[in-house]
């Protein structure tokens, strides 16, 4: 089969796929095609593609199925791909670099070169990660497998673990009018000062506790709304918060909790409420994987990376209820300078995308032997 994974990797880059994925996904579908293989398009916009090996051994079993799953959307603004050279590695700029089409890049190298002797490889890539993540929500239930592997910048460390994430808005209510006559227990302005305080004691009290991975859950105030006019007391005012979680808590769950806990916190004649943002479409979960499995060891050792948990939300949370699951891939979240995911400066060595395809394929060899 035919695949450059250097000039596919820079041509991903140079495709736009901030505001629509189309032809990012075109690019993508093209590339499969011309290496031999009939990739698929679902009603979500999910991209799938199977190699089989053998139908199965003489006591019927079919062999172990691993579903190799990244996005190829991408944060706005688009950043033109650009190319430099440190030393004798080529470093490769622009938007998507790392985050996720050097992950991207490296899941198709392996794909494309893994022969399975025994079992199935799907390859199932998503186009919402960055906002609505409705793609791997749907694959959640469409696809069982043994195994899923996904694609973000871990510096090619096996991550078995993230923490899940959510955001809301807590609504305070009470009596609107003249600064000069609303009393201050009916000015929800000021009811935000017990509001901010119960959120500083949540977890300690309420919250799920400490995962022995992922470590505690993070709950963040991070804006607020209200008001019309310095002399008048609005009737509600509004603050927004993100949550990351940790098992078992779910976004729903949360919601409660934090809805309960608060209407003990503010005092009468003030009321409160709390609601999700986008309810209606998926939050990643928080996931732990077992060190221990089997696909860990074999990645951990094809690899050589450190086994940890993963610093940012992601889509492999849906999977990790269906079989053990791991982020892995080229590329850093971040580096002693800052932000590199979504940053302007994003970047990805290109060593690092061709050790992450080479890991992938000596691991997935044994994995579907």
């Amino acid at each position: 089969m035919s695949f450059d994974i250097q000039t596919f990797h820079a041509d991903a880059v140079r495709t736009p796929s901030h505001e629509d994925v189309g032809e990012m996904r075109d690019l993508l579908l093209e590339t499969l095609r011309d290496a031999g293989t009939e990739p698929a398009v679902d009603d979500l916009g999910n991209v799938l593609a199977t190699r089989e090996g053998e139908t199965g051994d003489a006591d019927g079993d079919e062999g172990p199925h691993v579903v190799l799953n990244t996005h190829i959307d991408t944060v706005a603004p688009h950043v033109p791909l650009e190319r430099d050279r440190e030393g004798d590695d080529e470093v490769v700029r622009g938007r998507g670099a790392c985050d996720a089409k050097g992950p991207l890049a490296a899941l198709l190298a392996a794909f494309l070169r893994v022969e399975p002797t025994a079992g199935k490889l799907t390859l199932a890539i998503t186009p919402d990660e960055e906002t609505l993540m409705t793609g791997a929500a749907g694959l959640q239930d469409r696809l069982s497998a043994d195994g899923f592997i996904v694609g973000e910048p871990t510096d090619l460390d096996v991550c078995i673990a993230a923490r899940g994430q959510c955001e809301g808005t807590i609504t305070i209510e009470g009596e609107s009018g003249h600064a000069a006559s609303v009393p201050a227990e009916r000015n929800p302005v000021f009811g935000l000062e017990h509001v901010l305080a119960a959120l500083h004691t949540y977890d300690e009290e309420a919250g799920p506790g400490e995962d022995p991975v992922l470590g505690e859950p993070k709950l963040t105030a991070t804006a607020l709304a209200g008001g019309e006019a310095p002399n008048r007391v609005p009737e509600s005012c509004q603050l927004t918060f993100d949550r990351r979680s940790v098992p078992p808590e779910t976004s729903e769950s949360f919601r409660t909790g934090l809805d309960v806990y608060l209407e003990e916190h503010v005092p009468d004649p003030l009321s409160v409420s709390v609601d999700l943002i986008r309810p209606d479409t998926p939050f990643p979960t928080a996931f732990v994987t077992d060190g221990d499995e089997r696909l860990v060891r074999t990645l951990q050792a094809a690899s050589g990376g450190e086994v940890r948990p993963f610093g940012a939300a992601t889509e492999a949370g849906f999977f990790a209820a269906d079989a053990p699951t791991v982020v892995f891939g080229p590329g850093v979240l971040a580096d002693e300078e800052g932000a590199v995911a979504h940053a302007e400066r994003e970047y990805v060595r290109l060593s690092e995308v061709e050790a992450a395809a080479d890991a992938l394929e000596e691991a997935l060899s044994e994995l579907l032997a």
